[in-house]
């Protein structure tokens, strides 16, 4: 029974299977009648071939796409179409099938090269590179990339990897070109990096290659051999000078603050200084306000009072002879220089306590004694 898909149940005859009939027939008519009879194949082989014919005809007509790739059908080695993941059907032997990996991620090395063993070997005519400042540098970087479009990238570019290593180089030498060689060297790798992804995929956009750069990547960015030792010795001296910096700067970091907080202690301190001697200024103006204010309700007894209450202060620390008023008119006065400079001694005499010594107006020349007021 022959699968027809108008009438899948109906019994038709097999045109393939008569055209095989009609061929043997042709063919037993080449030889004499009886010859090769039992060399032919009975109707049971028959099915068996065409049976093995059909499985060959569906094995070569169904294909399956990994989630992992993309189809890309070729009719007579053209590109027609492109297929999804998943099961597809395409005519045999007209019709091919490509099936690239699209979320793969490749590598593609400049500069150097990996050997099987996993050793790295540098490739001078690519790594080294002439930077903005007249530097040479050797400089070993990888490209990553996956494919973007699977037909662009089967068909428009002969050889893709090879056609991304060349471009991924000039790409670089593009960059490095521009740059100074303590950028390449330290900060500005980064820089250079992104640079050299932005460019190298600007050109293979416009080579219509269907890829997607995925990462640039510097492995190692050197001098050259010959003034390796010099380059080493600069680096080392900018690290040191940046270490200085930071050190520089955590120091400044320290002192600034707490000399901060010291000048605020001290202007805390002296504006609590300052509210003190106010404080203690205002008290004392309303303390001598409060005695002005009684001081002018008896000023004759407040004098006489401060007075004797000062002199009992002075008097007992300073020698003193005390003289009757009619006595001092026969006393000779006198002033002795030479001891002026030296410590007073203790007093002499005293023959009336507490004194007060009033100094007359009429007789400059001696001093009346006079008892001690009684009041208040």
């Amino acid at each position: 029974m022959v699968w027809d898909p108008k009438d899948p149940w109906g019994k038709k005859p097999d045109p393939l299977e008569d055209a095989l009939k009609q061929a043997q027939s042709q063919f037993k008519n080449l030889f004499p009648p009886g010859g090769f009879k039992n060399l032919l194949p009975s109707g049971g082989v028959w099915n068996l071939i065409i049976a093995a014919v059909l499985i060959l005809f569906v094995w070569q007509a169904v294909f399956i796409v990994a989630p992992d790739e993309e189809g890309v059908v070729k009719r007579f080695g053209v590109p027609v179409r492109a297929v999804e993941p998943g099961p597809h059907f395409k005519i045999p032997i007209v019709e091919t099938v490509l099936q690239p990996k699209v979320a793969k991620l490749y590598r593609v090395e400049v500069g150097f090269r990996t050997n099987q063993q996993g050793r790295q070997q540098m490739v001078p005519q690519e790594a080294l590179m002439l930077t903005g400042d007249m530097n040479i540098l050797a400089i070993e970087f990888i490209v990553q990339y996956k494919i973007k479009e699977a037909r662009n990238f089967l068909f428009n570019v002969a050889d893709i990897h090879e056609t991304i290593g060349k471009a991924a180089e000039a790409s670089m030498r593009e960059i490095v070109g521009k740059s100074k060689i303590d950028e390449a060297l330290t900060t500005g790798k980064a820089v250079i990096q992104q640079d050299t992804l932005t460019l190298l995929q600007t050109i293979l956009d416009q080579y219509q290659s269907g890829v997607q750069i995925a990462a640039v990547q510097l492995q190692d960015v050197d001098p050259p051999e010959a003034v390796a030792a010099a380059f080493k010795d600069v680096t080392n001296a900018k690290e040191d000078r940046e270490k200085l910096i930071n050190q520089a700067q955590g120091y400044r970091n320290d002192i600034i603050p707490r000399a901060k907080g010291e000048a605020a202690e001290l202007v805390n301190r002296a504006r609590g200084f300052a509210q003190a001697r106010l404080n203690r200024a205002q008290g004392e103006a309303n303390r001598f306000l409060a005695t002005l204010k009684e001081y002018n309700q008896a000023k004759d007894v407040i004098s006489k009072r401060i007075y004797i209450e000062t002199m009992e202060e002075i008097l007992p620390n300073m020698e003193k002879v005390i003289i009757d008023g009619k006595g001092g008119e026969r006393v000779l006065p006198y002033l002795p220089l030479d001891r002026l400079s030296k410590p007073a001694s203790k007093p002499i005499a005293r023959t009336v306590p507490q004194p007060e010594v009033e100094e007359s107006r009429s007789e400059p020349s001696h001093t009346t004694l006079k008892p001690r007021s009684t009041q208040p």
